[in-house]
């Protein structure tokens, strides 16, 4: 509050930390903040040091709430101060705070800023799969949960089912549990990279981070039935997977595919149909581009373009994935790793986790070699440079032992998988 001067300036992170990460973690500190804030906020007369002061009790109002034999002062105290517009807006907070429980982490640095720069509402920029974004409001006693619903909400999908909010923070891209509270998560990440630096090179830096909203679990989607769903995550998800090669597939799929990319982008314009060698790695696989010329190529996609005649870019789109749908890879995380236990398959080898469980391919052929659907796996982990899978028994079962630094999201994808399904059983036995 600024009442005893600092032989240092620091971040105001630094001092919301300390003042709130050991009543986070002790309960019976927690009133002692609030008695602290009351008593430095009743007749200060110091307007800046009072400021600073409401600033602190908004952000404590957003991590705990006292106890219930401090509940009745704080809210007597925090209703007879309504003129302070911060006041208010505090005393919400607290009854969010004690409907969504306690925080995990002091406050991140975008509530801290927020506050500072007296904006108490915090708008967060989401992007999305087809190069678009938008701003969301975030509370303090947001979850992952409620910040999914309210995207599909907003963008008018049919379900947030599957959906999940991603974070990418230097070279990481980590999927943010449902149940966690979002600033929690973005806190937790930075405190681990952090951690993870030398002391010299980090001290109290920030790290910038995206936030990303995309199809994490595909278990119900069929092209067609979410149209908003497919336009803007479903077709610009699996459009990169199957450029690089990933799924099996004919020379004939390739071009009927090729020529609905096209019309994605183009729809009936024919002006870059005679161009089409030169940009041809951006509508057929690079695994099966060698399997006939470029003049081959732009001939069959040509003639699949002018068989669709009159479709739009979006009929495209979904007619696009209604093809790539039949095929077993369909709604795939594709994971290029080695494995050294399994002396039947290559040493290089292509995961794909899907609905239908852990699927093994060869990287060349493409051949499924086999199939563990997520009933199979007793056990999984995963490391900085591994992912170990148990199929069967776990004393007699088969192990699979992959060299990857891709483990954690195999690891989380498996998780969420078993968990999903595990929810729906759960519901269909209730009803």
């Amino acid at each position: 509050m600024g009442d005893h001067p600092s032989r240092r300036s620091r971040i105001a992170n630094e001092f919301t930390d300390q003042i709130f990460t050991s009543p986070i973690n002790n309960e019976i500190l927690r009133d002692e903040v609030y008695c602290q804030l009351m008593k430095q906020l009743t007749d200060n007369r110091n307007v800046m040091s009072e400021e600073r002061g409401w600033e602190l009790m908004w952000l404590a109002t957003g991590c705990f709430p006292p106890s219930t034999n401090l509940l009745k002062e704080l809210t007597v105290f925090l209703r007879t101060r309504q003129h302070m517009g911060i006041a208010v807006d505090s005393m919400n907070r607290l009854q969010k705070c004690l409907r969504n429980g306690v925080r995990k982490y002091p406050p991140h640095q975008v509530e801290v800023e927020a506050v500072q720069h007296k904006t108490t509402q915090i708008l967060h920029k989401v992007y999305f799969p087809d190069d678009t974004d938008e701003g969301f409001e975030v509370e303090s006693s947001t979850r992952a949960k409620d910040f999914c619903q309210n995207i599909a909400n907003k963008l008018g999908l049919k379900s947030a089912e599957g959906f999940s909010l991603f974070v990418k923070i230097m070279d990481k891209v980590i999927s943010v549990p449902e149940g966690d509270f979002f600033f929690d998560f973005v806190r937790h990440l930075t405190d681990w990279i952090r951690k993870a630096k030398p002391a010299k090179e980090v001290g109290y830096q920030s790290f910038t981070y995206q936030v990303f909203f995309m199809k994490k679990l595909w278990i119900k989607t069929v092209p067609g039935r979410d149209l908003q769903a497919d336009l803007i995550f479903h077709y610009h998800q699996e459009l990169p997977k199957y450029l690089r090669g990933y799924h099996k597939c004919t020379r004939e799929e390739a071009s009927q595919l090729g020529a609905l990319i096209y019309r994605v982008s183009y729809e009936d314009d024919k002006t870059n149909l005679a161009k089409i060698p030169d940009f041809l790695n951006r509508l057929v696989p690079g695994d099966i581009l060698r399997a006939q010329s470029a003049d081959d190529w732009k001939r069959a996609i040509v003639a699949a373009y002018n068989r669709d005649a009159g479709k739009s870019s979006n009929d495209a789109k979904v007619s696009f994935l209604k093809i790539i749908y039949q095929w077993p890879t369909f709604g795939s995380a594709f994971f290029e790793v080695k494995q050294t236990t399994e002396p039947n398959y290559p040493e290089n080898l292509l995961i794909a986790i899907n609905k239908n469980g852990v699927n093994l391919i060869h990287p060349q052929t493409k051949e499924l070699l086999a199939t563990h659907p997520f009933s199979k796996i007793s056990n999984w982990s995963s490391g900085n440079t591994y992912f170990h899978m148990t199929i069967g028994n776990l004393v007699r079962g088969s192990k699979l032992l992959c060299e990857t630094s891709m483990g954690y999201k195999m690891d989380d994808l498996l998780t969420s998988y078993i968990s999903l399904m595990l929810n729906h059983i759960n519901k269909q036995r209730q009803t």
